[in-house]
């Protein structure tokens, strides 16, 4: 935490090891001064999980000007040589801490992105076994619970919705809304959840029975002809399940091509 000496050592290359958060500050900045030892304190309260970086503006001009440092107290996050977050201003410690929260990997990140891309390639049993093992030494962790689910859903739908149930991290929204719609579908597709009154019930029961047996191209067909019927219906859900359906897939999956202009030019 004492005033850094190479930026290059101290905060480039350090950012191979742990994240590095870099403070700019200068001696007359007197937000600056209120900033520092909250940062300082949340530093020691995390146990080198990341590494504060005192930058003195005055000291690296070069540096400043590199990243864009225009007023001060300025904190960049530094991950594998990259600025990947950051905030102007002294915030107030409870705001510093969720905006670490947000952007800090978690502890074991590589092993959720190792089981990310098992997933990827059908590899599930192995991907579990790793996932577990995350949750044992780290219970909250959000990517995991959030792959978990993913890895289950068509297997094991009430594991896949223990995993999502209490997930809020901002970082995973999409993924989470996406897991949370699909789940829908199956009550729907299995008459565990009830719909609205009107004649859009029926065809969105059966677009849902197409999800729920990965028929997708039958899925997306009836959600775009009852949002072109009736968008409105259980509040908007077949341009959600629409959506969900595409996050699922991928954005390069070719149903998913084949669809959203379609799906589109329903909405529009």
């Amino acid at each position: 935490m004492a005033e850094i000496t190479d930026f290059g050592k101290d905060v480039i290359e350090q950012s191979f090891i742990l994240p590095v958060v870099a403070d700019f500050w200068a001696e007359w900045c007197g937000p600056c001064r209120v900033l520092g030892p909250v940062l300082e304190r949340l530093a020691a309260a995390d146990g080198g999980r990341w590494a504060l970086a005192k930058v003195n503006t005055e000291v690296f001009r070069e540096e400043s000007v590199r990243f864009g440092i225009q007023s001060i107290p300025n904190v960049k996050l530094f991950i594998d040589g990259n600025v990947t977050a950051g905030f102007v201003g002294a915030l107030p410690e409870y705001a510093v801490r969720q905006w670490l929260t947000q952007h800090l990997p978690g502890k074991h990140e590589k092993d959720v992105a190792s089981a990310a891309e098992m997933i990827a390639r059908g590899r599930n049993r192995e991907a579990l076994e790793l996932l577990e093992s995350v949750i044992a030494a780290e219970p909250s962790d959000a990517g995991a619970k959030l792959l978990i689910a993913r890895a289950v859903l068509y297997t094991d739908p009430a594991r896949a919705a223990a995993a999502v149930a209490d997930l809020d991290d901002p970082r995973h929204a999409d993924q989470t809304e996406m897991i949370r719609v699909l789940l829908r579908c199956f009550g729907v597709a299995k008459g565990e959840i009830p719909l609205p009154e009107g004649d859009g019930g029926p065809l969105y029961r059966e677009a849902s029975q197409a999800v729920m047996a990965m028929d997708y191209d039958a899925a997306l067909e009836k959600f775009i002809a009852l949002i072109r019927r009736n968008r409105q219906f259980d509040d908007d859900g077949s341009r959600k399940a629409c959506i969900a359906i595409f996050r699922w897939l991928g954005e390069d999956n070719p149903v998913t091509l084949r669809f959203r202009r379609e799906f589109s030019s329903a909405l529009y």
